[in-house]
């Protein structure tokens, strides 16, 4: 019978309430269910019926805004709207600014940087930042700096440019810009030109001060990478900053807490500690007037706790460009008076600021540490501070106030406080002390009793690094392989020994073991059995450390070869295949009838090689990869000297001196006992994203436009059944006027197209170009857009440009052609008599300066006949614009030719021609000089290949209509503008 007690009352009470729990929980689990299959069967309806609209057609805008509004919450709540994707980039073309935000809110909510849609946007967005309206710039700006990836920004950081610069933008049209481009930059450093610098570093005087906080903040990210292109920005920030503080330059309206924009302020002081300091005594002056005044306004009383939180975070980077100038003494020595006072502060912030400055005057100052070294006490204190921040900063500051007086104490300290540190910064800890005991070691057992230690201590927080560093300094230097041994063997004989000693004791007592084996308590068989008692409970690759280590024992010790051989036979038959195939080596080395081969491969270690230290590198690791690169790291003086870790990284040694305390000693390790670079260790690189706008992926048959324009001004470039592409041009000097021509073909309108302009890398300095025109977004059944572009060869280019044109004509449509603009456009034809002709032929010489080939027809199509004559060889002369010179080749069958290329750096280069064609055989040798190497063999190839095809008795066609007064009233009008 069931007790009645109350023992079993709350037995079932307590599963009663179970059962209770349990049913809630089935219930709300139904409801959940229920709910979530309403939810997609609504979706799912909703969805059909807007898919329907939109294949429909006809709607409005308001009803396209509409349904793209829908297909936003729908997206947001995790459904898949693919399908709209299209009519959401439609609306950015809209004209009305409630259809137009929708459009670009949905394209950077569906799009992303390598989305294949985002070319159709582009020429949209361009559109939109060349509108007078300034809203329509606003929503482009936005739009570039969400999901603008490279090549959106090289495509439009020059119009982003022009918005920052141009006297009629308007302010928040100019924050957004800079803003933008500060965005553009960090993704990719490229699209801001050397050119732009000195247009921006003047924005930096703007009277709006939210557009001189917005380039403030573009001109620090582009000054840590390039001080010297924007050296100017030094003299600027001091100014803006005098105006500030001294003038009294600034609107109410930025007074927070009766501090002046304090966001500018703080900018303008970090800017101007990435730049040595100046040696302008106007503008030190006006430093030192700024931070005198920031001093000042600091004493000040009665302050509430939002001006205090301003306040002190401008007072705190005055104090840190002070110590990075480290040239106004009267302004140190009052800080160092008020640092002592901020790391006793009651506030948080205040502390953690105070120990932060602390640390940057430990790492930069010239003088000495004596006023840091006075608040010792405090800053150990801190290390128990309530606040894991405030903790790692006193622990940085310990790290970078600690030199050869005080090193034996602060080391002691840490070790005391690492047996009950927080295990988010025991690792940091344990990195610290050994670099620590390593550089201020002055004595062989200090540095092995610190160091095994600190490993005994830290147990699972040591790095590989640590232990390996211990092994590698013990290696190199002889006078602590004995005292090592001794105390490695009694921690390896303790019932309790972390993992990590054993794997030390393994090497250490491997190679030295020898060296103690006469002392009491070391004996040969007394080293085995410590660590045999270890081989059970230790991991796979700690036991193959001590397996080879056994193998030394066998070389070394004879006497205690029968228990060696008994492990190895043990082992011999483990699961582990690699401590297997280890026990069986071996075993077969011990068992071989001489020990010529054992005595082999079991020699002593050589020193390690000296590289750069791994602990270093580990350290500092966390400080690497930041927006905002450090202006000094964490360390001493040395550690900053040459913003690396000069000593001890690159100059380093892993012999140590411990005799003499006064001399410094060196560091510098590999990266682990193998041999492997853990430098160089890290994430394989990512796939790079294919630019579908270069000449790889040029689209089928764009050849034959290409080559029939080699020779002409104007012409069809390519043409198919919904497309004709049609080039009229004109060349002057260095400059060229390219105007494309886009005919649709197609029965129906073309939405969303875009052309991008590419170029290989290697030409990019050598061509460049500027959009003057741009083709409309849609183009009418039978219409026709036009683009112009003016290209300026600066210097001899090889490679063609390419342009990418994409378009929406049911579905999305590419194609890559690569531009008629080759070296050959920018020569003039020469004229020059017989005389001159030989007499510069002779003059320019053979090789290099020469490029000769002699060449045939190259195959033709079935339907096709070819062939050389005399007026299709003159013709292409022509084409390629040399000046043909009669009479002067002894030959009358042969040309001789004569014309200047033109570039605008690399100035004018004479060439010349000599073409020999030899008709009955259907051959050519064509002889190209120049004054310049790098023409000929490019003027070479361009000829030959369209040589090479010969006369073909298909037709060509001819491009859009259009005289040729046209195009030079616009290339005129172009220029002039």
């Amino acid at each position: 019978m069931a007790s009645s007690g109350p023992t079993g009352f709350l037995g079932r009470s307590s599963s009663s309430n179970a059962n209770m729990r349990g049913l809630v929980q089935f219930i709300a689990d139904l409801r959940n269910a229920r709910a979530r299959e309403l939810e997609e069967k609504r979706i799912n309806k909703e969805l059909a019926n807007i898919r329907q609209k939109f294949k429909d057609g006809n709607l409005s805008g308001y009803h396209k805004k509409k349904y793209v509004c829908k297909l936003l919450y729908i997206y947001i709540l995790g459904w898949n709207v693919d399908f709209g994707h299209l009519e959401a980039v439609n609306l950015i073309s809209a004209t009305k600014y409630s259809e137009k935000q929708i459009g670009y809110l949905a394209m950077t909510l569906f799009l992303h940087e390598q989305h294949e849609l985002l070319h159709l946007v582009v020429n949209s967005i361009r559109k939109d930042l060349m509108d007078h309206n300034e809203l329509f710039n606003c929503l482009a700006l936005h739009a570039i700096a969400n999901v603008g990836g490279r090549e959106m920004g090289e495509a439009l950081s020059g119009e982003v440019h022009r918005l920052l610069i141009s006297p009629t933008s308007k302010s928040f049209v100019k924050k957004k810009a800079a803003l933008t481009l500060l965005r553009l930059y960090r993704k990719n450093p490229g699209i801001v030109q050397p050119q732009w610098a000195e247009r921006i570093i003047h924005l930096m005087d703007d009277p709006d001060f939210g557009v001189a906080l917005s380039v403030t903040s573009l001109v620090m990210a582009l000054a840590q990478d390039d001080l010297e292109q924007y050296k100017g920005a030094y003299a600027k920030a001091a100014a803006r900053l005098k105006r500030i503080l001294i003038d009294g330059e600034y609107a109410s309206d930025y007074l927070y807490y009766k501090v002046p924009c304090p966001w500018l302020q703080i900018k303008l002081l970090r800017l101007l500690q990435y730049f040595p300091p100046s040696e302008d005594s106007h503008v030190r002056e006006m430093i030192r007037q700024s931070l005198q005044r920031i001093l000042d306004l600091a004493l000040e009383t009665n302050k509430n706790v939002q001006q205090n939180n301003a306040q002190n975070a401008v007072l705190f980077e005055a104090i840190n460009l002070i110590i990075h100038l480290d040239t106004e003494h009267a302004l140190m020595k009052q800080i160092s008076q008020r640092l002592g006072r901020f790391i006793q502060s009651r506030e948080t912030n205040v502390r953690y600021l105070g120990l932060e400055a602390m640390t940057h005057l430990a790492a930069r100052s010239d003088t000495t540490l004596g006023p840091i070294k006075q608040h010792q006490e405090v800053i150990l204190g801190s290390l128990k501070d309530r606040d894991i921040s405030v903790r790692r900063k006193g622990l940085d500051l310990l790290y970078s106030m600690c030199d050869h007086t005080n090193a034996r104490p602060i080391v002691g300290e840490l070790l005391h406080y690492l047996q009950n540190a927080d295990f988010a910064i025991r690792e940091e800890m344990v990195l610290k002390i050994a670099i620590l005991t390593e550089k201020y070691a002055t004595d062989v057992q200090w540095y092995v009793d610190i160091s095994l230690r600190l490993i005994a201590m830290a147990g699972d927080h040591v790095s590989d690094e640590v232990w390996q560093r211990v092994i590698q300094i013990i290696t190199n230097n002889e006078e602590l392989q004995v005292y090592a041994a001794q105390n490695i063997l009694q921690y390896c004989k303790q019932d309790h020994c972390h993992e990590t000693l054993v794997k030390i004791g393994a090497y250490i007592l491997g190679e030295f073991g020898h060296l103690i084996a006469e002392e009491k308590g070391c004996s040969p068989i007394e080293q085995f059995i410590a660590l045999q008692s270890k081989l059970p409970a230790c991991a796979p690759g700690t036991r193959g450390m001590i397996l080879s280590c056994f193998v030394k024992y066998v070389n070394l010790f004879p006497e205690i070869k029968p228990q060696l051989v008994n492990v190895f036979n043990v082992y011999s038959h483990t699961l582990d295949p690699e401590l297997q195939q280890r026990a069986c080596e071996y075993l077969t080395l011990a068992s071989m009838p001489t020990d010529d081969l054992l005595r082999t491969v079991c020699d002593e270690m050589p020193p390690f090689p000296e590289r750069e230290s791994a602990l270093l590198s580990r350290l500092h690791r966390k400080h690497a990869n930041t927006s905002d690169k450090r202006t000094w790291i964490v360390g001493g003086k040395d550690a900053n000297s040459d913003a690396a870790e000069l000593t001890l990284a690159k100059n380093g040694s892993l012999r140590r001196t411990f005799t003499n305390a006064g001399t410094k000693p060196n560091g510098g390790a590999a990266g682990d006992l193998l041999g492997l670079d853990m430098n160089n260790i890290g994430p394989a690189e990512a796939k790079s994203i294919p630019n579908l706008a270069s000449a790889a992926h040029l689209s089928p048959n764009w050849e034959k436009g290409f080559n029939r324009l080699l020779l002409k001004p104007d012409g069809v470039l390519y043409e198919d059944g919904q497309l004709q592409v049609g080039v009229r041009s004109e060349y002057r000097g260095q400059m060229a006027c390219l105007i494309l021509y886009f005919t649709n073909k197609t029965p129906a309108l073309v939405g969303s197209f875009t052309t991008t302009l590419d170029l290989d890398t290697s030409e990019k300095t050598n061509l460049t170009w500027d959009v003057k025109g741009l083709p409309d977004t849609t183009i009418a059944r039978g219409a026709q857009a036009q683009q112009v572009i003016m290209f300026e060869a600066k210097k001899v280019f090889e490679k063609s440009p390419t342009i990418r044109i994409s378009y929406l004509a049911g579905a999305l449509q590419a194609l890559t052609l690569k531009l008629p603009v080759t070296l050959h456009k920018f020569m003039d034809p020469a004229e020059l008599t017989a005389e001159d002709f030989f007499k510069r032929w002779k003059q320019i010489g053979g090789a290099p300066r020469e490029a000769q080939q002699v060449f045939g027809l190259t195959t033709a199509a079935k339907d096709q006949q070819r062939e050389l004559t005399d007026g299709f060889i003159r013709d292409v002369i022509k084409g390629f614009r040399w000046g043909v010179l009669n009479n002067v080749d002894p030959n009358t069958k042969n040309f001789v030719g004569a014309s200047v290329v033109h570039t605008s750096e690399g100035g004018k280069i004479g060439c010349l021609l000599r073409l020999e064609p030899n008709y009955g055989t259907q051959m050519i040798r064509l002889t190209i000089r120049a004054t310049d190497d790098s023409v000929p063999p490019v003027i070479l190839k361009l000829m030959e290949g369209r040589l090479a095809q010969g006369l073909s008795t298909v037709q060509e066609r001819h491009g859009p209509p259009q005289t040729v007064s046209d195009i030079s009233d616009s290339f005129r009008n172009i220029m002039v503008r």
